[in-house]
């Protein structure tokens, strides 16, 4: 079925462009979105891509915002103060398309995706996604038909393979980009376990430089206690080069049974799943695959919205503060060293 596309403008061509590339302009985005502009307050970058693309270019974001002809901006900007571009955008009378990390303020983050509510003004990022991804489904449905029961422990990897140097971006200040790894690459196990372990109440971080040349870490570990008692433990690294970047391992403990997911070496899935769990006392184990995985941009589901259909399983507000939350006690942690109150 053919759609009509909606226009969208890209705002922060540092990441940006890597979305437009991969995403709006490749066979997710494309079928529903029309890339009409670009915007980089680098003046040189944003005539060069928008050359290549063969779109308008912008060096202002207030001037892109009051583009009449683009009603939907994609906001790939560093994470500090972006709410206040995302109510700006909102106001305006436009749709957001944005990236993890969030924010870097929770209440501000609250407040802004509380704010886009009350607008009907649609607000989307890849992690946490609006709609649960398959895999992430599947997990919700083994709960629930297991009887797996209250959230116990977890443990999460991810983990990539970089040798960065500086570059004056804020992925070298450590007040923009705490605890690099779990900033840039952890937050997507965040949003993971946030959805199934409910509200945190403390973390405590171990972080160390290896190869990088930047001032942030390159090498991580988050802890998190929830107010239920689950605890989580989640490594993100840009040190490990096993050719298997990027997998989201996932094993989640309950009172009554295990998850796992892509744990060991990678199959040709993107998201290999089991469960195991106890009926009528005896061990079972259920095992299933999916193509496409969480973290994913869900640009059917947002021009779903900006038509003005209402979201099924739609992400709360308050659990995309909740995963904020964390990201600023673990700020906290790494420079105390300490365990940190969310």
């Amino acid at each position: 079925m053919t759609v009509e596309r909606i226009k969208i403008g890209v705002v922060g061509l540092h990441f940006g462009r890597h979305v437009t590339e991969e995403d709006i302009l490749g066979e997710k985005g494309s079928p529903y979105f029309e890339l009409a502009a670009v915007c980089d307050r680098i003046h040189e970058k944003a005539d060069e891509w928008a050359e290549r693309f063969g779109v308008k270019a912008y060096y202002d974001i207030d001037k892109l915002i009051a583009d009449p002809e683009i009603p939907v901006i994609g906001l790939f900007i560093g994470p500090v103060g972006r709410a206040k571009w995302i109510r700006k955008i909102i106001r305006s009378g436009k749709d957001v398309m944005t990236t993890k990390p969030f924010e870097l303020d929770p209440e501000m983050a609250l407040e802004v995706l509380r704010e886009a509510e009350e607008l009907g003004r649609t607000v989307h990022l890849n992690s946490p996604s609006p709609l649960l991804a398959p895999e992430m489904r599947q997990i919700s449905t083994w709960i629930a038909e297991c009887g797996l029961g209250q959230p116990v422990a977890c443990r999460a990897d991810v983990w990539a393979s970089y040798r960065e140097e500086p570059d004056g971006t804020w992925y070298d200040d450590p007040d923009q980009c705490p605890v690099a790894p779990i900033f840039r690459l952890g937050i997507y196990v965040i949003s993971d376990i946030v959805r199934f372990f409910g509200e945190p109440e403390a973390v405590q971080v171990t972080a160390s430089r290896v190869f990088t040349k930047r001032p942030t870490a390159d090498n991580a570990q988050l802890n998190v206690l929830f107010k239920n008692g689950a605890i989580a433990s989640i490594f993100a690294s840009f040190c490990v080069g096993d050719q298997e970047p990027y997998k989201n391992v996932l094993s989640m403990n309950f009172e009554n049974g295990s998850v796992y997911r892509n744990v060991g070496p990678r199959t040709e899935a993107d998201s290999e799943m089991s469960v195991v769990y106890v009926e009528n006392g005896e061990k079972k184990v259920e095992r299933a695959q999916f193509d496409g995985h969480s973290g994913e941009y869900q640009w059917d589901a947002l021009y779903r919205a900006v038509k003005g259909e209402k979201l099924e399983e739609r992400m709360a507000p308050e659990e995309i503060a909740a995963g904020v939350k964390i990201l600023r006690a673990m700020r906290k942690a790494e420079l105390s060293g300490k365990l940190e109150k969310v």
